[in-house]
C-alpha cells in the first residue's frame, strides 16, 4: 500500500474535498504531465467508488486494496492515452474491472479466499465501522450475485445514480433498477435471518 502513503490521511480534509466531488476530465491530462495535485484530487474524488466497485467483484478486502493500488498506478502510467469523451469515471472503472478479473483468474490458478476471514479484518472504507454495516456488507458479499452486488455497492457506498451504474455496467437502466430492488429484497431477507 505504498501509493496510499503519499495521500493525506486527515479525514476532515478528505471529506471537505471529496464531498460531492466532481470528476474533472482535465485531471487526467494534468496527471499525464506528472501533476501530483491533479492525481491527489482524482484519488480523493474516486477512492471510495473505486474501492466499492473492486470489492464488489473480488469480495476480498486485501485483494481489493491491491487492485485499487494497481488501478491508480495504471491510471498514472496511462493517463496520456485517455481520450476525452466526457466519461472519465467509466475509463477508470474499466481499468479497475480488467485488473480485478486478472486477479480473479490468478486466484483460480492458485487458491480461493474465504471472505468470512476478510470480513473480520479492518475494512478500508471509513463508513463501515459498526456491526450493522458489517452485517450488511457480509450479506451483500455472500447473498447477492455479481451484478446485484456491484449495483448495491456502487449505489450505497459510492452514491452513484442508477443511470450512471447502468452506463458503467453496460446494462439498460430498467435492468439496473430491477436488479437493485431484487437485491434489496434479498438483503432484507438475509439480514432479518442474521439479526434474529
Amino acid at each position: 500500500m505504498f501509493l496510499f502513503c503519499i495521500m493525506p490521511t486527515d479525514q476532515k480534509a478528505r471529506k471537505e474535498c471529496c464531498n460531492k466531488a466532481i470528476l474533472d476530465e482535465q485531471w487526467l491530462s494534468l496527471i499525464a504531465q506528472n501533476d501530483r495535485q491533479a492525481f491527489e484530487k482524482l484519488y480523493r474524488a474516486t477512492d471510495k467508488t473505486l474501492f466499492a466497485y473492486i470489492l464488489s467483484i473480488l469480495r476480498n478486502t486485501e485483494d481489493a486494496q491491491d487492485v485499487m493500488q494497481d488501478t491508480y498506478l495504471k491510471i498514472r502510467a496511462s493517463a496520456h492515452l485517455y481520450t476525452p469523451q466526457g466519461k472519465p469515471l467509466a475509463w477508470i472503472l474499466t481499468i479497475a474491472k480488467n485488473l480485478s478479473f486478472m486477479k480473479l483468474r490468478e486466484q483460480t490458478r492458485k487458491r480461493t479466499y474465504s471472505f468470512e476471514e476478510t470480513l473480520t479484518e479492518a475494512i478500508y472504507l471509513d463508513d463501515i465501522t459498526n456491526n450493522e454495516d458489517t452485517i450488511i456488507l457480509k450479506a451483500a458479499l455472500t447473498t447477492l450475485n455479481d451484478t446485484e452486488r456491484q449495483i448495491i455497492l456502487l449505489h450505497a457506498i459510492s452514491g452513484l445514480k442508477h443511470h450512471e451504474i447502468a452506463d458503467i455496467l453496460h446494462i439498460p437502466l430498467s435492468t439496473s433498477l430491477s436488479k437493485y430492488h431484487r437485491a434489496l429484497a434479498k438483503l432484507k431477507k438475509q439480514i432479518e435471518k442474521e439479526v434474529c
